[in-house]
């Protein structure tokens, strides 16, 4: 990363400690918010970032190429930046009380059937790697895990007896999430059997391994999800996180309670939960084309 310190300010590099050391943001949260920082004080490098006014900032904000999506996420940084200044008593007003978030559409998360996952698990495992895959794939389908909490799993988060695991996730704000059989039976298997295989006589604590006998990354983790994708023939654009929203809308369709699947899913506040309620109701309204008296001629 490049160091905020050549750009001469201060302020973003206290507001950086205060989000690394006290808010203790996870690390991929943390770089978002450091490289947002980082063209904001680019672009106004030739002004003091504390004295702005709302029309410099909607000069940044509306530059040509930023999407309202990525428009929304800058204008929720410098917020937060403005906040952390009132709070310290170096400024009593935001410039960008009166910038309003741009409106945007909600996009319903892409999810597979239970059809297609099981296409996906259905592998036919003839080495070691094959093994780990199917564990992993097991795994975050059925905790519904983000991909850097797969990678960053340990063997001692691991509860067979009770069958759960222990995940931190975002800020590293952990929670228990329950393991169905055949998650646990996947692990089992892997863990005892093959993957001593992978570490080559290294020494490693978290549960899924690469070729190199190290933890896996989520780069990798993606190629392979893709090519089991593609060799199960599923052609819907597949990612980790469409293992999540899977995860969330077979749950919700099946009956789950929308708070249960939050503390599961390690959302801290409902409304991001509630998304997934647009998919049963989409459901439902498509269903309800089968009742006999709604179509009349």
């Amino acid at each position: 990363m490049k160091v905020i310190d050549e750009i001469k300010n201060e302020y973003i590099n206290k507001y950086l400690d205060y989000l690394k050391y006290e808010r203790k943001l996870s690390n991929n949260t943390y770089k978002s918010y450091y490289y947002n920082l980082y063209h904001f004080s680019s672009f106004c490098k030739d002004k003091n970032i504390i004295l702005l006014n709302a029309d410099d900032i909607r000069d940044f904000l509306y530059q040509d190429g930023i999407t309202s999506r990525t428009r929304a996420h800058y204008l929720t940084v410098i917020n937060s930046f403005y906040s952390f200044l009132i709070n310290n008593k170096i400024i009593i007003k935001s410039p960008t009380e009166s910038i309003k978030l741009p409106k945007l559409e909600k996009k319903l998360p892409e999810y597979l059937t239970i059809e297609e996952v099981d296409k996906i698990l259905n592998i036919n495992p003839t080495k070691p790697i094959d093994y780990r895959n199917i564990a992993m794939l097991e795994t975050i389908y059925a905790c519904g895990l983000r991909v850097s909490e797969l990678c960053e799993l340990k063997i001692n988060n691991i509860d067979f007896n009770e069958c759960i695991i222990r995940i931190y996730g975002k800020g590293n704000k952990e929670r228990i999430v329950p393991m169905n059989d055949s998650a646990i039976n996947a692990l089992k298997n892997y863990i005892d059997n093959y993957r001593t295989f992978l570490l080559k006589d290294k020494i490693s604590e978290y549960v899924f391994i690469n070729n190199l006998g190290t933890k896996i990354s989520r780069q990798s983790f993606f190629k392979i999800l893709k090519k089991v994708c593609n060799e199960s023939g599923i052609k819907k654009s597949v990612s980790p996180h469409t293992l999540r929203h899977s995860f969330a809308t077979h749950l919700l369709n099946n009956g789950a309670d929308l708070r249960v699947i939050q503390e599961l899913l390690g959302h801290s506040n409902l409304t991001t939960t509630q998304i997934y309620s647009h998919l049963v109701d989409k459901k439902i309204k498509s269903d309800y084309n089968y009742h006999p008296r709604n179509k009349i001629d």
